[in-house]
């Protein structure tokens, strides 16, 4: 019966709605600026993006030590890649492990634990054989989850904090632009060109922000919710299985998280 012991969790696989939010958002930009009979060129500017993302690059840095930064650099490459979460698989493992504790006693899960693939479930189990004390036990679990928690919230902060400095840098570029295209006054044509390029980089820093930053904060925040659920479905099933709990009545309760 080891094929009840899986890991509980479905893989890797392609975050649909993120690629398909980013795209959507530039296709209504760029069909927008099409409507109003602009062109793509009109707005693109290197320099505009250069002050917007690198200054906001900077103060990212500044605000946080460079240990964060390296690591939201890694995640990127993992926001359209989704861990998928077995709950239901999860809630049938501890079905099965909750009916042979009850029926054999929680000592012979332990030599059970090494066929256990996924290491939180695993580590669970090895400390509710550890101690007879449940109430212990389940401080050690909140304190678990409430350290991972503290620790999961720094990117999705880290990310907020730069969909906050992009607008006023966006600023910023609009501001020197304007003082540049100001030496031109003489010249009508050159300024309203001028103040048209300015204006590409409030463009730019608003855009940054609500279309990447601020929407991979949250997706970050999200992902974190779901994988406290899980671990903390994990906990109260071993509670419930630390307790001697029926296994009906410890999937009912599991289901719930569901």
């Amino acid at each position: 019966m080891l094929f009840m012991y899986t890991y509980g969790k479905g893989g890797l696989s392609l975050d649909i709605s993120s690629l398909t939010g980013i795209l959507i958002g530039f296709v209504v930009i760029v069909g927008a600026l099409f409507l109003e009979g602009g062109t793509v060129s009109s707005i693109i500017q290197p320099k505009a993006a250069l002050i917007v993302l690198g200054g906001t690059m900077a103060a990212g840095m500044i605000n946080f030590p460079i240990s964060v930064f390296a690591n939201a650099v890694k995640e990127l490459k993992n926001i359209f890649g989704e861990e998928k979460l077995d709950f239901n698989g999860m809630i049938a493992n501890i079905g099965e492990l909750a009916g042979i504790a009850r029926q054999q006693g929680i000592l012979v899960i332990q030599h059970l634990i090494h066929d256990i693939n996924d290491p939180f479930l695993k580590k669970s189990m090895r400390l509710s054989i550890d101690t007879t004390d449940r109430a212990v036990l389940e401080e050690i679990f909140n304190s678990e989850l409430k350290m991972e928690e503290e620790k999961g919230l720094v990117l999705p902060i880290f990310f907020e904090s730069l969909g906050g400095y992009a607008p006023t840098f966006g600023i910023i570029g609009a501001v020197l632009g304007l003082i540049q295209v100001m030496s031109s006054v003489e010249n009508p044509a050159e300024l309203g060109h001028g103040i048209s390029t300015a204006f590409v980089a409030t463009l730019y820093g608003v855009g940054a922000a609500n279309l990447i930053f601020l929407p991979i904060a949250g997706k970050l925040r999200f992902r974190l919710r779901e994988k406290l659920l899980y671990k903390k479905l994990i906990t109260q099933g071993i509670l419930s299985i630390h307790k001697g709990e029926n296994p009906t009545i410890a999937r009912e309760k599991l289901l719930n998280y569901v």
